[in-house]
């Protein structure tokens, strides 16, 4: 699928073939994936974007028809195209397709700018001028395609008929009428120039009441003494490759430059500064000189820089002749490397002397002048990272998990791509531990750049002892870590580290710090040196721990909590396990659904010896309910029997115990449990407790269906959890409401519910919950005979459940497909879904959904016609319901009797039992739920009449 945003909207197949968009709406819903280039955009984002400050009534399902409409289209034009729109944790996100600016940029960073123009159809993202979420990347675009039009120009060039007519929509755009200015001038149009400068001049005066800009007007001063640098050739080296994945950082520096008179590019060493700082002096319009300065001493800068600008002289003061021979010069002065010197004087007084030069610098800080603008140069993305290795080493392989660990770093890539004939991707792969001596060995390039250790070396030699003593200590961090981390941590300043910051060696984004896994590998390595290792670690140790007992994860501190946590999952995980740890994170992990962590977290600690028993009961309480639904277990109701025997009667135990196996265990004992644990919490006055088991209760009597003691536990609840501003709580105290809602047919409330959930739910960023609500709305779609929306709620549910390792999430979602499919009539995809699941069912001790899932079975079976399979899956389902005293359950499957029976008299007494039952629980069955038992009562009451007429 190709997608063309460079003017108005176009869509091609593979063919060549236009599909047309449909509705406004949709078209701007796609525009807004496309203007994201592969970011996921959140599903209030997207509502903010196509409808401002007037959403309808229900944004996020009027939200879902339009992103089916979008998969639909697509997927009409080109089989298979509706996965290109894709949903995940983060938003809605456009994966794949080939899109014109994509190529545009492409062509336009390899030189192939007249391929680059050929795409451009008109103004980016035409159709939502007024839009502000493609505002950015239209501005982008648009500047761009004025970059390409410069370097034609500049290159002598014919960009006549482009200019000619965009001069004429942007008369007033100082930038275009350079470029067009410029053309003139180069086809020999002199006068021609001229002209449209005054033109320029008088619309300007007219219009605005102002004059040209400097740069024009230097221009305009250019073009009547005939410059040479108009038809300026570089003398800057020329790359032996192409430069990869720097098309975004080469327009923004590009922008920087033209805005500002000195512009430092800083970054870590081998990041690719000097590369491109090459670039862009070639695409600069001025004269360009390059001083390289990594192999001078400070006494030999004015000497190199004299000869760097030409200037002969034998004056014993030599700043002042070079600031006298300078001071009319137009020139970009690109001064490569300077972090080992002190420039800030001279390179102040270049540009106070020189208002025509420029100043680009490279370095691992900034010069720290006043007007200095500082760019800092990125790693690669994964996928540049990729693409540059590939194409260095020659190899088509899967080789993300090697730019991953170097960083992204264009210059280990480059020596890595070296050792690939010889080692292999694997064999490179396996020994990146040792990367020093692997990455070595170069022969290109200045001795600081031929290994990866005396790249970083060049680096460490420049730090004073605090500095050096800060980044060694660093190493002992994962992932990345806070400024107060790392003071109390390495016993130093926080301005040490900031320093470091501005040196390049450790990188700073929102708030949070990093070491790139070179540096980290290399700073280790100095750590162990000094001798400070242990102890470094346990200070780790004891900050991170300190930090996971202070967390509070219940009321209105949660979701603060919540997110730093998550910024701290990787240190936590390099901590040595303790029992004091795993139980100040097991609620963390419980709420985020990392069960599979937390057992091992919580089994590693238990295995220690000699720990404190009060300890060791608390861990072994968690780890009994985190593996409540872990399939791998063996007897998950012994062990929670086995912890409360240990605990004694301990209301937080109880309800924990009961709440993660509420679906699953006994009822009646899980009742008794709970009721202990609300008489606990009551008498301690523990009000979250007693909320949270009062949810639990509510979520019990569902088996009951008493929808009085669901509602009433469930209101009071909310109202509790209300008080405590507790979201993870009010999460729970709805979800008996939604049940209760559906099972008495009163789907809008239930929608509303789920919908106002599911926003909680993504705002705490709980996934697991997010798919267990989400597959509740594809319930309500099912029932509401909505089977496609239906189907993709299920599908995303389950897709969500399978990212969080939630096997119960998984199931209920996988259930809901099975559901759809059998009321469509795609049997052998019920049978399949529901089929999958038995195994764990039992495992886990899930009798209730054991009973269902035979009853849907034996629904299939009997829909094929196979009546004595149907009889015997049905019969099955009634066992287990009895078992359960659950008489919505017992009904059910008296109602698949009823239609498995080949007598109807039989089949319509089975119908009347069940109606009983379910009125006896003030439930009877809602209209969207009379699929089976309609199609039954048809069927008994058919052959009833046949008999009666024979």
């Amino acid at each position: 699928m190709y997608f063309g945003v460079l003017g108005p909207l176009l869509v091609l197949t593979a063919a060549g073939d236009a599909v047309a968009v449909p509705d406004t709406k949709v078209r701007t819903l796609l525009l807004d994936l496309l203007a994201n280039q592969g970011r996921p955009v959140s599903a209030d984002r997207l509502i903010d974007d196509l409808w401002g400050t007037r959403p309808p009534r229900n944004a996020t399902g009027t939200l879902q028809a339009r992103v089916s409409q979008l998969r639909t289209t697509l997927d009409r034009a080109e089989p298979g195209a509706r996965t290109l729109v894709q949903h995940g944790p983060a938003g809605y996100t456009l994966a794949g397709g080939v899109v014109d600016s994509n190529s545009f940029e492409q062509y336009v960073r390899t030189g192939r700018l007249r391929d680059a123009l050929g795409l451009w159809r008109g103004p980016a993202y035409a159709d939502v001028p007024d839009h502000e979420f493609a505002r950015a990347e239209r501005d982008r675009l648009d500047n761009l395609y004025l970059t390409a039009l410069e370097d034609l120009s500049g290159r002598g060039d014919d960009v006549l008929q482009e200019t000619t007519a965009l001069v004429q929509q942007r008369p007033l755009d100082e930038r275009l009428h350079a470029v067009h200015l410029r053309a003139l001038y180069i086809a020999g149009r002199q006068h021609d120039a001229l002209r449209a400068y005054e033109e320029l001049r008088t619309a300007l005066a007219d219009e605005l009441g102002a004059d040209p800009g400097p740069e024009l007007a230097e221009l305009h001063q250019a073009i009547l003494r005939h410059d040479p640098a108009l038809r300026r050739s570089t003398t800057l080296p020329t790359p032996l490759n192409d430069l990869i994945g720097r098309a975004d950082a080469l327009a923004a520096a590009q922008q920087q430059l033209a805005q500002n008179r000195l512009v430092t590019l800083v970054g870590p060493g081998g990041v690719g500064k000097t590369r491109l700082a090459l670039e862009l002096g070639r695409n600069h319009t001025l004269d360009v000189r390059l001083l390289e300065l990594a192999p001078l001493r400070q006494d030999d800068v004015l000497d190199a820089l004299a000869t760097t600008l030409d200037l002969r002289d034998e004056s014993t003061d030599l700043l002042t002749r070079l600031m006298d021979s300078i001071c009319t010069r137009q020139l970009l002065l690109v001064l490569d490397n300077c972090e080992h010197l002190d420039l800030a004087d001279l390179v102040g007084r270049i540009l106070t002397r020189a208002p025509g030069m420029r100043v680009l610098a490279t370095s691992r800080e900034p010069l720290g002048l006043t007007g200095e603008q500082v760019f800092d140069v990125p790693p690669l993305t994964r996928s540049a990272a990729v693409e540059l290795f590939q194409a260095r080493s020659g190899v088509t392989d899967d080789v993300a998990a090697i730019c991953d660990r170097l960083d992204g770093i264009p210059l280990a890539l480059e020596l890595a791509a070296t050792r690939v004939r010889a080692l292999g991707v694997q064999g490179l792969a396996e020994r990146l531990d040792d990367r020093f001596r692997l990455l070595s060995g170069g022969k290109a390039g200045p001795e600081r750049q031929r290994t990866l250790r005396a790249t970083i070396d060049w680096s460490w030699e420049l730090l004073d002892d605090e500095e050096r003593q800060m980044l060694r200590r660093l190493a002992v961090h994962a992932g990345t870590f806070s400024l107060e981390a790392a003071a109390k941590v390495s016993e130093l300043p926080e301005h040490v580290l900031l320093a470091l910051v501005d040196k390049s060696l450790v990188a700073a984004t929102a708030g949070r710090y990093r070491l790139l896994e070179s540096v980290a590998a290399y700073s280790l390595e100095r750590l162990t040196e000094a001798g400070e290792e242990a102890i470094t670690r346990d200070k780790h140790a004891t900050y991170y721990l300190q930090l996971a007992q202070q967390a509070q994860l219940h009321g209105p501190g949660q979701r603060v909590w919540l997110h730093r946590l998550d910024q701290e999952a990787a240190n936590f995980r390099v901590i040595p396990p303790s029992l004091e740890l795993v139980n100040a994170l097991a609620w963390y992990w419980y709420l985020r659904g990392r069960y599979g962590e937390a057992r091992r977290a919580l089994a590693a600690a238990l295995a220690l010896p000699d720990q404190q028993p009060a300890l060791r009961t608390k861990a072994a309480v968690w780890l009994a309910g985190m593996s409540a639904t872990d399939a791998q277990a063996t007897d998950v109701a012994a062990a929670g029997d086995r912890a409360l025997e240990e605990i004694g009667d301990d209301p937080d135990a109880l309800w924990f115990l009961t709440m993660t196996r509420w679906a699953y265990g006994d009822p009646v004992v899980l009742m008794d449990r709970i009721d202990r644990a609300i008489a606990s919490f009551t008498d301690r006055d523990d009000q979250w407790g007693v909320a949270a088991a009062l949810s639990t209760r509510a979520q019990l009597n569902i088996v009951h269906a008493d929808l009085d003691a669901m509602r009433r536990d469930s209101r009071r609840s909310l109202e509790l959890f209300n008080e405590l501003d507790d979201d993870w709580g009010r999460l729970q105290a709805t979800y008996a409401l939604i049940v209760a809602a559906e099972i008495s047919g009163d789907y809008p409330t239930a929608g509303g519910y789920l919908e106002e959930a599911i926003v909680r739910a993504e705002n705490l960023g709980l996934w697991t919950e997010v798919s267990f609500r989400t597959a509740g709305l594809g319930r309500i779609a099912l029932l509401t005979g909505d089977y496609a929306r239906a189907d993709e709620l299920h599908e995303q549910a389950r897709r969500l459940a399978i990212e969080q390792s939630n096997k119960s999430a998984e199931e209920y979602a996988e259930v809901g497909l099975g559901l759809t499919a059998r009321r469509q009539g795609r049997l052998d995809d019920a049978e399949r879904h529901f089929t999958k699941w038995l195994g764990w069912l039992e495992q886990v001790g899930g009798m209730p959904g054991i009973g269902f899932i035979s009853n849907q079975l034996g629904y299939v079976a009997e829909q094929r016609g196979d009546l004595a399979t149907a009889r015997r899956l049905h019969q099955r389902g009634l066992e287990l319901a009895r078992q359960t005293g659950d008489k919505r359950a017992i009904a059910l499957a008296l109602e698949g009797l009823a239609g498995a029976t080949e007598d109807p008299g039989r089949a319509l007494d089975l119908l009347a039992e069940a109606a009983a039952l379910r009125e006896q629980v003030g439930v009877p069955l809602p209209p969207a739920e009379r699929f089976d038992v309609d199609r039954a009562t048809h069927r008994a009451e058919s052959v009833s009449r046949g008999r009666a007429r024979r």
